[in-house]
């Protein structure tokens, strides 16, 4: 007897009037704010400015959108160009079928164009954003719930997903929640990284690579839970062997780079200062400005130091003039005294 169980949604689709919302595209949105977010308060604590993430998120989201969607079409292209299926239902992201890998693979192309454009290293942007990706996939997760999709075997359990739709080969039942199993792993490599980054101060894009690991070791167990359909290559789910390799590159990264570059990067964006400061523009206006101001105060200061010269000059010269005249004052009273004289002795 079922004592308990997760229902699904009759439906993935909410109507606000004539306006759909789709449970799925809701989640991806929620997450991508979410991770700009957090991304923007961890980019400002490491000397950069605010709004730099939102900015270069406006590169890196919707080519990551287009990746997850092109390795998802790929790697399960039977659902879209076999016998019977509509190879326009390629383009329907709204009804599900993001690949987690071609997201982070395009999505990080973007990054670096919207960093190199900024004159940021990608590295140093990868790390402020990783836990805040995490976060993202976490609340993503969700929009599978909407759409009864991503289970894992039947069970019951009382944390249970109900399945109750039978299209696309789903047999009703109540099934191993993956995609809730993914969302709180993706929430623990979240806060694994934010300590690991505060208690190790990783830089130079480890931080990601943490991030990039940690969600590989738990994206594999959590794959071979899975029953929908899949790609196998020798017996494992083509996924796994993808969470195996990604894993493998990403801690190869961590030793490297450690070794090569340790410690954190000194400035992650130039001309940031201490946090929000003025754009480089703006900065060189400023500093005209002042240097302006500065050739003006020097300048009146010339003036005034010449001004009181040319008065000091005056006041010695009057001084002088002064001291002169007293001189042929005292010469003539002398000549009088001795003029009279004489004559006193004449007489």
């Amino acid at each position: 007897m079922e004592l308990a169980y997760i229902p699904s949604p009759s439906s993935g689709v909410l109507y606000l009037g004539p306006v759909p919302l789709r449970g799925y595209a809701f989640c991806i949105i929620i997450g991508v704010f979410v991770a700009v977010w957090l991304g923007n308060k961890r980019w400002i604590a490491r000397g950069g400015r605010a709004g730099t993430v939102a900015d270069i998120a406006v590169w890196a989201v919707p080519f990551g959108l287009i990746g997850g969607r092109l390795y998802h079409v790929v790697t399960d292209y039977q659902l879209y160009f076999s016998e019977g299926r509509d190879w326009v239902d390629a383009f329907k992201i709204w009804e599900g079928g993001l690949g987690i890998w071609g997201a982070i693979a395009l999505g990080a192309l973007g990054a670096w164009i919207g960093c190199r454009r900024r004159g940021i290293p990608l590295p140093a942007y990868a790390d402020a954003i990783a836990p805040g990706i995490a976060l993202a996939q976490a609340i993503g997760r969700w929009g599978n719930w909407f759409n009864q999709e991503l289970y894992g075997r039947a069970t019951d359990v009382p944390w249970a997903v109900e399945i109750t739709s039978s299209s696309d080969g789903r047999v009703p039942g109540t099934y191993h929640p993956t995609f809730l199993y993914e969302s709180l792993w993706c929430v623990g490599v979240a806060l694994l990284v934010i300590w690991a980054d505060r208690r190790f101060k990783l830089g130079h894009g480890r931080a990601f690579a943490l991030y990039v690991a940690a969600y590989c070791a738990g994206r594999f167990w959590i794959e071979y839970m899975r029953v929908d359909e899949a790609h196998h290559v020798l017996g494992m789910r083509l996924n796994n062997w993808t969470a195996i390799l990604v894993f493998l590159l990403a801690v190869l990264y961590i030793v490297l780079s450690a070794r090569k570059r340790p410690g954190r990067e000194a400035v992650v964006e130039p001309g940031a200062g201490d946090g929000d400061g003025p754009a480089d523009g703006e900065t060189k206006a400023d500093d005209e400005k002042a240097g302006d101001e500065k050739a003006g105060d020097e300048k009146a200061g010339k003036t005034a130091d010449n001004a009181e010269e040319g008065g000091t000059s005056a006041t010695d010269k009057a001084d002088a003039s002064a001291e002169d005249s007293d001189a042929s004052d005292a010469a003539a009273d002398s000549e009088a005294s001795k003029d009279g004289a004489g004559s006193a002795k004449k007489g």
